[in-house]
């Protein structure tokens, strides 16, 4: 992939009202819709990709439609316009892109937006759990009850009811991929509730994968580190944006599409014999 390596060392200061726009965002992400080459690994698969509005779960979108696959997104209300130019590029790969607007945090939601993307896609084959929710705090006293709900709602509880909801639509040699991220092996002290729901998601994937595999089912995770989305501005401190990444040892943040192909790849029958696998893009940090 030819991608701009250097415009992910240095971020002015900056800040969003959550959840963020992709547009306000400087310097402006890479989610592969030009950089991005698809070689038909994912032909005729049908994906479910929550959180694809924008960041990694767009990138994965327009990743699949280039690899050949059709695509459901949830997504919150408010982050509509993302969606709609998420779906302009999947239809530019010649796929198309079923907009399922979803707040993720209860169980009949989780139940509705499952229905919704198989009757709308004549199935599932690929499941993606990427919708996530962070808020930085300075101490567990700053965290308040609203906001410990809202991060395991979104995080953990949806995932459980989501893949709960399709499990009886996915197919041997289906594949669930779920978002985890650097934060469960290397937790930030500000994001004290994001990372242990992070931690969990590693669990979640280990146990379902045993479960499934004798159903043909795999399933995985990766675990993205500080990738620029419009979460990190709309959730940490300004002053903090400046050093973002550079603690890693490649030195930088990563684009969005840096994540993508790992979230391809499992999806792919090159994955066909790794499941119960936690896949760490992280600049160089480990995950272990």
């Amino acid at each position: 992939m030819d991608i701009d390596t250097q415009a992910m060392k240095d971020f002015p200061e900056q800040s969003q009202p959550w959840p963020g726009r992709t547009d306000r965002l400087d310097p402006v992400p890479d989610h592969g819709e030009t950089s991005y080459v698809g070689r038909g690994r994912l032909e005729g698969k049908r994906a479910l990709i929550t959180g694809g509005d924008s960041g990694i779960g767009r990138a994965t979108a327009i990743a699949f439609a280039k690899e050949g696959a059709d695509v459901a997104i949830s997504y919150l209300e408010v982050e509509q316009e993302d969606a709609e130019e998420t779906r302009k590029h999947v239809e530019a790969a010649g796929r198309r892109c079923l907009l399922l607007p979803t707040d993720q945090r209860t169980e009949e939601a989780n139940i509705a937006l499952a229905r919704a993307a198989v009757e709308g896609l004549g199935g599932i084959d690929v499941l993606v759990n990427n919708a996530g929710y962070q808020m930085a705090q300075d101490s567990l006293a700053d965290i308040s009850d609203e906001q410990l709900r809202q991060t395991y709602e979104t995080n953990i509880f949806s995932i459980f009811w989501l893949t709960k909801a399709l499990l009886d639509d996915l197919e041997p040699g289906a594949s669930v991929i779920n978002c985890t991220s650097i934060q469960a092996f290397q937790p930030s002290e500000t994001l004290l509730d994001y990372a242990s729901t992070k931690a969990a998601i590693n669990n979640f994937t280990v146990n379902l994968a045993a479960e499934l595999g004798p159903r043909g089912i795999r399933v995985n995770a990766v675990a993205p580190g500080p990738i620029w989305t419009p979460l990190q501005p709309a959730t940490k401190p300004a002053e903090s944006l400046p050093e973002f990444g550079k603690n890693a040892p490649l030195g930088r943040a990563g684009h969005p599409i840096e994540v993508a192909t790992a979230f391809v790849y499992l999806a792919t029958d090159d994955a066909s014999y790794v499941s119960g696998t936690v896949l760490g893009v992280t600049g160089g940090k480990p995950v272990f």
